[in-house]
């Protein structure tokens, strides 16, 4: 298997993996932002994404976005083809999307929103802590996201300050150890030596 940061080689999956998000989210019952081919294909063009393969089938998909003029990622959409999931994939992923975004923006703070305990193991595990929703961007374009989720009534309800979702926040400085760097940041200089494919 690879785990590779996307090109206009992986568009040949986008239909697969918007699918895949789509269907994930009516199994569990949870809400989820969807999002468009076009969206997908942007993200996987401009290599925004994580893509992993294995001989030639679709295995996951994650992106980031930036929000706040680059003082926000979000490692968004993670997901795992069916046939493939309970085999630590999705925590390959998460570690090479949380690689990619560290190398593009390492002063940004990296979050997430999840209703998935698996993520927020996986999050927890890469120094995200839980937070509240006012510790997020505050970019409307990414809010607007939430619409087409099934609880955007309960966020609006909520005036925007929780929901079904929980908010997780990587600080780049809040996390320090005895060396001066995050435990988080040595990992991270740890995966950037090793290899994704499996």
């Amino acid at each position: 298997m690879e785990i590779e940061i996307s090109s206009s080689i992986h568009l040949m999956y986008v239909s697969e993996i918007q699918q895949e998000m789509y269907d994930s989210a009516q199994r569990r019952g949870t809400g989820i932002a969807k999002r468009s081919i076009e969206y997908l294909s942007k993200k996987i063009t401009e290599g925004n994404a994580v893509v992993a393969t294995d001989k030639g089938k679709w295995v996951g998909f994650c992106y980031i976005e930036t929000w706040s003029h680059g003082q926000f990622v979000a490692n968004s959409g993670l997901i795992v083809s069916p046939e493939f999931r309970h085999l630590g994939v999705a925590t390959l992923i998460k570690d090479k999307v949380f690689t990619l975004s560290r190398n593009k923006y390492p002063n940004a703070k990296i979050f997430g929103l999840t209703t998935g305990l698996a993520v927020m193991k996986i999050n927890s595990d890469l120094g995200y802590k839980p937070v509240i929703y006012s510790e997020l961007t505050q970019d409307e374009e990414f809010w607007n996201g939430c619409k087409s989720c099934v609880n955007y009534d309960i966020l609006m309800k909520k005036e925007r300050k929780n929901c079904l979702c929980t908010a997780m926040l990587f600080v780049p400085e809040n996390i320090k150890n005895s060396a001066g760097k995050s435990q988080s940041e040595n990992q991270y200089n740890n995966e950037q030596e090793s290899s994704f494919s499996i």
